[in-house]
């Protein structure tokens, strides 16, 4: 923080406000990838697989290609790089053919008439098969303190569990969509995408082209959480098949296409041991873990941090091992791994209050930790505690009933539970840029994107209150791959990211302004210094003398 910013008015910030984009939503003028208006469109639809695994031996089109309005059946992907060799069937759902026709119901009946032959292959798709290969997690590598299996057999008290979630796929309420359109050699896709700029690279690395040559936008993202963090083969695809018909394409994958079109939350085992002494100070930990995922692409869920050092144990062992089977790939799904290892953790640490007859709340905070023993140094902030006390208070935790079944209100019975959980906080590189019109009002963009967590607004605060201006004279820009700089929206990461950018950015150009004002002579804040100056509903002003500022309506000076 500089000294120019000491001084500096929050107005916006952390106060309730509606959203920006908000009557936009509600009347319907909110432009969603599959709603763009661009002339000469076609449309495409996918023909997929109906083997998870082989080689395809034909495809006949010619009953689709007679069809009427149909302009194109294609299925050579020799010109596209995708995630698996093309000539094989990695999993069922996969893209096999695109139709194209000038309409939507004829692309579908035509679809409908494409006849794939495959030579199949022994195929492996369920997760509880032993017999499926496994490989250890590289990003999450075995980990081990003290001797846990001796601290086990050593215990007063031992819980071990094994826990499974069946496979959760997304289903947002937008489709996943795509209009892409060539003018020479120069990309257009209006996408739903939760990364613009990751999508312009992914799409290029696939077509072969530069990533100079592909713009991605994506203004508004009728849902996701993880579906759209990835670029998936039907973006690809429609990029490649509009330069193969020299028209625009719109590919929306349907419903049931979209379960296996997009990744999902992967299936998981975990195995949770956990021992303590007589009075819940917990000795041992041991957690073993096993997610599906493709075997064309791995996918890693970080399945096993949270059990490692959310509570303290002197002993501790997880190890976590990828099932490859014959699948599309998982992904990304709203808090991965995190919310998975926190089900079983969680649900040991009640089984084992249960056991020894200990409140749950008291007998997590009789194993908060006092450092990160991972790492064995501190933590930066950790307010668990006050969390856990603050938490018990706000919903009458002391009146509840240690045993099943002892509460009930009219007639029904009442449950109450707790649980912890712990996710990370990470800072990626950002830029964002801003500019003053000559009507006071402010520009201020980066290329990120808003699924739903209010980016539009909260971008707009942050500048409005870096800018002295009211929200109202803020545009904020996101969803444009040609914009500045940002991450995907995902992590929790996109305040922390490109706030900071946004914020630095207006800083940077309320200084400037300021900076003229106090070396013009005819500004009433002459011989001031930039310090000494802060700004507000437009105006610039002493910080100790507001009587003194610059006049002139919304305009700045």
């Amino acid at each position: 923080m500089t000294e120019l910013q000491i001084g500096q008015p929050v107005l916006a910030v952390g106060q309730p406000m509606s959203r920006v984009d908000g009557p936009l939503k509600v009347t319907g003028r909110a432009t969603y990838a599959a709603e763009y208006d661009v002339p000469g469109l076609v449309y495409g639809v996918i023909v997929n697989s109906t083997v998870s695994r082989g080689t395809i031996t034909a495809i006949r089109s010619e009953a689709a290609l007679s069809a009427p309005g149909v302009l194109r059946v294609l299925s050579d992907w020799s010109k596209v790089k995708l995630p698996y060799p093309t000539n094989q069937v990695n999993f069922f759902g996969q893209p096999v053919a695109v139709v194209v026709a000038t309409t939507l119901e004829q692309a579908e009946h035509a679809a409908s008439l494409v006849e794939v032959s495959y030579a199949p292959a022994p195929a492996l798709t369920d997760f509880a098969d032993r017999g499926a290969p496994t490989q250890p997690s590289r990003q999450s590598p075995d980990y081990s303190r003290g001797d846990p299996d001796r601290a086990l057999r050593a215990a007063h008290t031992v819980v071990d569990q094994t826990f499974t979630i069946k496979r959760e796929n997304h289903n947002p309420m937008e489709l996943p969509s795509t209009i892409a359109r060539w003018v020479g050699d120069q990309l257009t896709l209006w996408d739903k995408t939760q990364w613009v700029q990751g999508t312009a690279r992914s799409v290029a690395t696939g077509l072969g082209v530069p990533v100079a040559n592909v713009r991605v936008i994506s203004p508004f993202v009728g849902g996701a959480f993880g579906s759209a963090g990835m670029t998936w083969q039907h973006q690809i695809l429609t990029a490649f098949v509009a330069r193969e018909v020299g028209r625009p394409v719109k590919l929306v994958l349907n419903r049931r296409q979209m379960y296996v079109g997009i990744g999902y939350r992967p299936s998981s085992w975990q195995r949770l041991a956990m021992g303590s002494s007589a009075v819940g100070k917990i000795t041992a930990v041991v957690h073993e873990a096993r997610t599906e995922t493709s075997r064309f692409q791995l996918y890693e869920d970080g399945i096993t941090a949270l059990p490692r050092f959310l509570y303290d144990s002197p002993a501790m062992r997880s190890l976590y091992r990828l099932v490859l089977l014959d699948v599309h790939q998982p992904t990304q799904m709203r808090g991965p791994g995190a919310v998975t290892g926190a089900f079983a953790l969680e649900s040991a640490m009640d089984e084992l209050a249960h056991q020894l007859g200990i409140d749950p709340v008291q007998l997590r905070l009789r194993n908060e930790p006092a450092v990160d023993q991972v790492g064995n140094l501190p933590f930066s902030t950790r307010g668990l505690t006050e969390c856990y006390q603050q938490g018990a208070q706000s919903f009458g935790w002391s009146q509840r009933g240690p045993v099943p079944r002892a509460r009930t209100e009219g007639g029904l019975l009442v449950g109450m539970g707790m649980a912890a959980a712990a996710y990370h906080t990470t800072r990626l590189a950002a830029d964002a840029s801003a500019r003053i019109n000559d009507d006071g009002t402010a520009v201020v963009a980066s290329a990120t994107t808003d699924m739903g967590p209010g980016t539009y607004t909260s971008m707009t605060q942050v500048a409005a209150d870096a800018l002295g201006l009211p929200t109202s004279r803020i545009t904020f820009q996101l969803g444009d791959s040609t914009l500045p700089k940002a991450p995907a929206q995902a992590g929790s990461w996109t305040m922390a990211s490109v706030g900071s950018a946004v914020f630095t950015a207006c800083n940077s150009l309320r200084d400037s302004m300021v900076r003229t004002a106090v070396v013009d002579p005819a500004s009433p804040l002459h011989g001031a210094t930039s310090e000494q100056v802060s700004v507000r509903d437009g105006s610039l002003y002493l910080t100790n003398s507001p009587e003194r500022l610059t006049r002139g309506g919304p305009r700045w000076p």
